[in-house]
């Protein structure tokens, strides 16, 4: 309500700036308008505008023009607008194929191929059939809200998004090629999310909750509003069954509502024709409703598992069906094969019929001659939904026999989109796969970049492997989708078709799903590309995981030498074996390596070459095995021998010589007491480090199995996980105190420590340079610090948390995956392009930052990442402003001593500019041009050429030229006066002056400009405070080299006054000696300091080359 004794007036439309131009929003219709004296505050859930009382306008008299200027709007948000990272730029997300429950669309293209879209969130995949499900679009813009249902028509593809619950109102968005074409208008007051959308003829139909919005095709204009009635006894008329339209009806759309009834709605008139009432009140709601190939025949489904198919012409059940129990009780989508075969007893007859639900995992075919029965039942199809199966997404979101086509393609909540073939000539009614495009079904819990190979090294930095909670790990390729692959473990479908899973016995009802025939989650993986054999490495004898050694022995390993052996390592929750895979072969290995005292594998690693695979317990055991032959060389501790074990007792008795003779450890000795929860190996296999959860770092002689040294920190925290950075020998420990600690793996000492993390480190990794180590924690923010000044120098939060993170070996991309998605996402590091300040932040700093997107809209390629200057436009006014001058961002310290930024070829050519004058100068006069014909002037660019006049060997321009060499005095003037502003400023401040600005703009200047600049220097008060510009510099211990210069330049010039007697201006000539005394006295402090630091660390140096 507005109240106010003056006549004022708010405007309708409102300026509001984003960080973006300027755009006009309307005013919210619920919004709450409040006048004081002197703002307006408009209140509105989202936003609040503040008009202040300056810039307010009454409405002029009737008859007179409003001459008032244009207001200008505060905005002031209640959540801070996302911004990015200062080091890593968001680029995109992959990984996803169809995580959402919206159903896909599909559409033929002639007769040649099928375009399938599927929606990803904000966005729409479109694939293409013929090449495999190839991805070929990503629609772009992003929609405002989450799509929540899509239609293809005519080489377009429509999507709806918003509605209740999101923040945008509902709308309809109109894509052709992945780019947004058109928009459909949308009604006053809608807010219900649009649930469906069908197109036919020249209509356009989308049903919400309650009601069915209506366009017309031809513009896309909004043509009417259909509200059906609520049954008696319920107070909402839910649309739970969908609309769809049945061929020959025209105009008509037929309705399925929550009582079980189904609506026959003219969409032209907008008049209710007939309403076809359910056989039983105990029918439930409909659930699906979806035409047959037969005219005017409808397939029902409701919530009871029953299957109608409804004559609606003459309202009369043709044939009643109903799902049995452990197949699927909610019928969800319903399909039939358009052909003609499949059904029949020869199965040449049309009359196929497939259903499936979003809470099963099944699709059953139906046969619906002689009153229809199941002919097929195809088990496990997608994952079961995550009620079922602890959090793993899945169920099917709909099933759908392609035009014409015996492909019957499906999608799952499991995040997969798969294509189903039926065999003419096979005498199984059940599909059998013909493509299949997915992801990971549960969110990603380990990521890391594959590492380099000898051989592949134009591989390094773009694959990713992966495992999640749907127990599966995955190969994505960052360059071609197309190429990412899960890493198969053996025949799951063969497997479960032996146990009676895919059997043609319809009566088994079991619990178990394909799922359960795989491997355990995977808890941790080590990979080593050093031996891998590729697609040629011998798969060996037996079967996956079999440890099956041939009967040839030696034989066969000499045949793995040459073609390799596995070079992946993985272990899983509450599995005593730690198991192997083929990269190469993207396939399960030969090896189930047990843990030598039988309880769960907590820790694997592969050494460097490739060999060697090490396995740690929860019982604190370490064992080591041979790869290519699948035999334990090793424990740690290596077991006792009798003699071992005399002698240890023997020593230990006699305490003197035990001090002095004996190693600390002793053979057998030093075992885990817990869970080993890190291990490593370094690159001469030498030594095998492992940590545990008692907190305690064990050092071990790779050969002998003998403890050599260990770091104990049981005292003070425990430790979670260990990352090794091989080219520095650094060792990084992740501590439940939330800390991460350093060590140096030569001097076995803590080098760093590094605090800040306010919640549990999920993940944590380092740089490809080994300078930075960045961690992702529970309080979704990820943080970087720069290990040589142990400062935190990034750090932003994130929507959800982060679990998982890896660096590539190439410093391009930064991978991360969180709680609540199971795509990866890919940053870009800005620092291989641009200047990234990296100053010491603190928790007040941290930046909230947007996600990337599998289109990479608000993401950022490489080179625009670099250029980005986006976080510095637009401050707002209630922002915390950081002092971000030069002095703060280029100097890490106050105490090191910092080069400038400018190019070493423009202070060197300033410093030798006479030597390049005299070098460059011409030898002889310009000449005369020659004379043209007197009818024929000669031009230069276009105008006549100025005079020349030669006067004893000398050129010079005549008054032709005279206004030019205004235009050049005005130019020059105009330079040295803006120098001469700067030092007259910095003269009457030179007490606690600043010469930032004075150096900036000398800094600035061509060598030219800059040599002229101080040659002006006209009086001895200028050279006095330009002396003194320069000492403060040189005091703050920044620019070093452009100080040096400058005071070299300028002794050149001006050194002849400085020692010249002067006796009328002896005061003034003798403050500016009193000012070089002091420049020479702190360039002195300086150079003895810089002495001191060179001298110690030659030392240092010196002594660590040293054999002593």
């Amino acid at each position: 309500m507005l109240s106010s004794s003056s006549h004022t007036r708010v405007e309708s439309k409102i300026a509001l700036r984003k960080g973006e131009p300027s755009t006009l929003l309307p005013i919210p219709t619920r919004s709450t308008v409040r006048v004081e004296s002197s703002d307006i505050w408009i209140h509105d859930p989202s936003f609040a505008i503040v008009v202040e009382k300056s810039e307010m306008t009454n409405d002029p008299p009737r008859g007179e023009a409003a001459a008032s200027p244009a207001k200008r709007l505060k905005v002031a948000h209640q959540s801070p607008q996302p911004r990015n990272s200062t080091i890593f730029a968001p680029f995109r997300t992959i990984g996803l194929v169809s995580p959402t429950p919206v159903p896909f669309t599909s559409l033929p293209l002639g007769k040649t191929t099928f375009q399938i879209t599927t929606s990803v969130g904000h966005c729409l995949h479109t694939y293409d059939l013929r090449r495999g499900l190839r991805l070929i679009f990503i629609t772009r813009p992003q929609t405002p809200a989450p799509i929540t249902a899509t239609v293809a028509w005519k080489e377009r593809v429509l999507a709806a998004w918003g509605g209740e619950g999101a923040v945008q109102a509902p709308g309809i968005w109109v894509f052709q090629r992945g780019r947004k074409c058109a928009e459909l208008g949308m009604p006053n007051g809608s807010s219900e999310p649009i649930k469906g959308l069908i197109v036919f003829g020249s209509w356009i139909v989308g049903h919400c909750l309650t009601r069915i919005e209506v366009w017309k095709s031809a513009n896309y204009e909004h043509y009417t509003t259909i509200t059906p009635l609520a049954s008696s006894g319920l107070t909402r008329n839910t649309l739970s069954g969908g609309v769809c339209n049945v061929p020959t009806f025209l105009n008509k759309i037929v309705v399925g509502k929550q009582d079980g009834s189904v609506d026959i709605w003219n969409v032209s008139t907008g008049k209710l024709v007939y309403t076809v009432f359910p056989p039983d009140l105990s029918s439930g709601a409909v659930t699906s409703i979806q035409p047959a190939t037969a005219l005017s025949l409808v397939a029902i489904a409701r919530t009871d598992g029953s299957i109608v198919i409804h004559d609606i012409q003459t309202d009369r059940v043709i044939t009643e069906l109903r799902a049995q129990s452990h197949h699927n009780a909610n019928i969800t989508s319903i399909s039939f094969r358009t052909d003609g075969y499949g059904a029949g007893e020869d199965g040449q007859e049309s009359g196929l019929m497939a259903t499936a639900g979003n809470d099963g995992t099944d699709v059953t075919i139906w046969d619906l001659h002689n009153g229809g029965r199941v002919v097929g039942v195809l088990h496990g199809a997608h994952n079961p939904p995550s009620s079922v199966h602890g959090g793993v997404s899945g169920g099917i979101s709909k099933v759908e026999f392609l035009p014409g086509q015996d492909v019957m393609v499906t999608s799952g909540l499991d995040n997969a989109l798969k294509t189903w073939i039926l065999d003419a000539n096979s005498l199984s009614t059940v599909p059998r796969i013909l493509h299949s495009r997915s992801g990971h079904a549960a969110p990603v819990t380990l990521l890391d970049f594959l590492p380099t190979n000898s051989e592949d090294a134009d591989a390094t930095g773009k694959w990713i492997l992966s495992a999640g909670r749907d127990q599966s790990l995955w190969g994505w390729s960052i360059r071609q989708d197309g190429q990412s692959g899960e890493l198969s473990q053996g025949g799951i479908r063969k497997k479960a078709k032996k146990l009676g899973l895919l059997g043609s016995n319809l009566e088994i009802d079991t619990s178990t799903s394909l799922d359960d025939l795989k491997a355990p989650k995977i808890t941790c993986f080590a990979c080593s590309l050093n031996r891998d054999g590729g697609m040629g490495a011998a798969p060996g004898a037996g079967g996956i995981w079999a440890n099956v050694v041939s009967k040839k022995g030696t034989h066969e390993a000499s045949d793995s030498g040459m073609t390799g052996w596995e070079s992946i390592v993985t272990g899983h929750r509450g599995d005593k074996h730690a198991r192997t895979w083929f990269w190469g072969r993207k396939r399960a290995g030969r090896w189930a390596f047990e843990t030598t005292d039988g309880t769960e594998v907590t820790s694997v690693a592969v050494s460097s070459c490739g060999t060697f695979a090490l396995v740690g317990s929860a019982g604190g055991s370490i064992s080591m095995f041979n790869l290519q032959s699948g035999l334990l060389r090793q424990r740690f501790p290596a077991p006792q021998t009798p003699a071992q074990a005399q002698k240890l007792k023997l020593e230990q008795s006699d305490l003197t010589r035990a001090s002095r003779n004996t190693p600390r450890f002793g053979p057998g000795t030093g075992k885990h007491r817990k869970a080993v929860t890190g291990l490593l190996v370094d690159p001469l296999n030498r030594t095998v480090v492992s940590c545990g959860i008692e907190g305690k770092i064990k050092f071990w002689d790779m050969h002998s199995g003998v403890l050599k040294d260990e770091i104990d920190w049981s005292r003070t925290t425990a430790i979670t996980a260990a990352r090794y950075y091989m080219p520095s020998d650094l060792v990084a420990f992740s501590c439940d105190d939330l800390s991460l600690r350093v060590i140096d793996l030569e001097t076995k000492k803590l080098v760093r420590e590094l605090w800040g993390c306010l919640g549990q480190i999920n993940d944590f990794c380092f740089s490809n340079d080994g300078r930075w180590i960045i961690a992702a924690s529970m309080d979704s923010v990820i943080r970087v610090w720069d290990l040589p000044t142990a400062h935190l120098i990034s750090a932003f939060q994130v929507e959800s948390p982060c679990t998982a993170l890896a660096f590539s070996d190439t410093g391009e991309y930064l991978a991360t995956a969180h709680a609540d998605s199971v795509g990866i996402n890919l940053w870009n590091n800005r620092t291989l392009f641009t200047h990234v300040p990296t100053r010491k932040i603190g928790d007040e700093e941290i930046m909230r930052a947007t996600l990337p997107t599998p289109s990479g809209e608000r993401g950022q390629g490489l080179l625009s990442a670099a250029f980005d200057e986006t976080e510095q436009e637009f401050p707002e006014e209630d922002d915390v402003l950081v002092d971000q001058s030069p002095a703060d961002i280029d100097t890490l310290s106050n105490d090191l001593l910092s080069l400038s930024l400018v190019p070493k070829a423009r202070w060197q050519t300033l410093l030798h500019l006479q030597t390049i004058k005299a070098r460059n100068k011409p030898i002889e006069p310009p000449k005369a041009p020659e004379k043209a014909p007197f009818f024929l002037p000669s031009l230069t660019n276009g105008r006549p050429e100025p005079k020349v006049v030669v006067t004893n060997g000398a050129s010079r321009p005549s008054a032709d030229n005279h206004t030019l060499s205004h235009l050049s005095r005005a130019t020059t003037s105009s330079t040295q006066s803006e120098f001469t502003t700067h030092l007259e400023t910095f003269a009457h401040q030179r007490q606690n002056g600043d010469p930032h600005p004075l150096l900036t703009h000398l800094s600035a200047l061509a060598p030219s400009s800059a040599d002229s600049a101080i040659r002006t220097l006209a009086n001895l008060d200028e050279m006095t405070a330009f002396v003194q510009a320069l000492t403060v510099r040189l005091r703050q211990r920044r620019d070093y080299e452009l100080v040096q210069t400058w005071m070299s330049v300028f002794l050149r010039c001006h050194g002849d006054v400085i020692v010249g007697q002067d006796h009328e201006n002896g005061g003034v000539k003798e403050a500016l000696r009193q000012a070089l005394r002091d420049w020479r006295q702190e360039q002195g402090r300086e150079g003895r300091r810089l002495d001191e630091l060179v001298g110690y660390c030659s030392g240092v140096a010196a002594w660590l080359r040293s054999t002593r």
